[in-house]
């Protein structure tokens, strides 16, 4: 079995920044890619930022130049800075991790909220 934990989320004006973290634990052999994805209420989840093993990153065009995404390969972490956050940046966050042998798993949530 495999867990993933997020920490960090919170409440923030706008233009704030925050620091989400997520842990990776249990029988991990290796993991490929880790990210986050993102939920607002009344809307689809949508992937924030992806990290590959080797260092190679991607954003949504809507976090482009805000975030920044990270891992720690030893410590099977991965962050995100989000920087100049806004008020459409809140939702529920969600780390994800592809592992090898166990596959896709979801962190189970830390809520991030921007006011205006």
């Amino acid at each position: 079995q495999v867990h993933l934990v997020e920490s960090g989320g919170g409440l923030v004006q706008a233009g704030g920044s925050l620091r989400l973290s997520c842990s990776a634990s249990g029988s991990i052999i290796n993991i490929y890619d880790m990210g986050w994805y993102r939920q607002a209420p009344g809307n689809q989840r949508e992937s924030v930022a992806r990290i590959t093993n080797d260092g190679s990153t991607h954003y949504a065009d809507s976090v482009k130049g805000r975030f920044t995404v990270s891992r720690d390969n030893a410590k099977n972490t991965v962050s995100l800075q989000m920087n100049n956050l806004k008020p459409e940046d809140t939702a529920v966050y969600y780390c994800t991790a592809n592992l090898e042998y166990w596959g896709h798993y979801w962190g189970q949530g830390t809520q991030v909220t921007v006011s205006s």
